[in-house]
């Protein structure tokens, strides 16, 4: 299974965007799909992960605003971002957490101050 994250751009400090994770096969066999991110620099980290059933986690820094939801129908995953702020400022990634998949390019999100 392949995945390609779409739906990163550059926004103003304070607004929204939707990121979307489409797999080239299904993800209902991977229990648990997450985002992550690197910012530059940086080491990359966990942003948010759920399971099949639907519960969800959040880093300490995204919670009350990032949501990430996963249909698996559509096998998608998609992560809703709000009230971005310029430490938000990274390339995402999502990835099954178990097993671990390719890690594709990923989607820039830029927040301007």
């Amino acid at each position: 299974v392949q995945l390609q994250a779409s739906g990163g751009g550059l926004v103003q400090a304070g607004g929204s965007l939707r990121l979307s994770c489409a797999a080239s096969g299904s993800i209902f066999s991977f229990k648990v799909m997450a985002w992550y991110r690197q910012a530059s620099g940086n080491e990359r980290e966990l942003v948010a992960a759920i399971a099949t059933g639907g519960s969800t986690n959040y880093a300490d820094s995204v919670k009350g605003r990032f949501t990430i939801s996963r249909d698996n129908a559509k096998n998608t995953v998609y992560l809703q971002m709000n009230s971005l702020k310029p430490t938000d400022t990274a390339v995402y990634y999502c990835n099954s957490m178990g097993p671990v998949l390719g890690w594709g390019q990923g989607t820039l999100v830029t927040v301007s101050s």
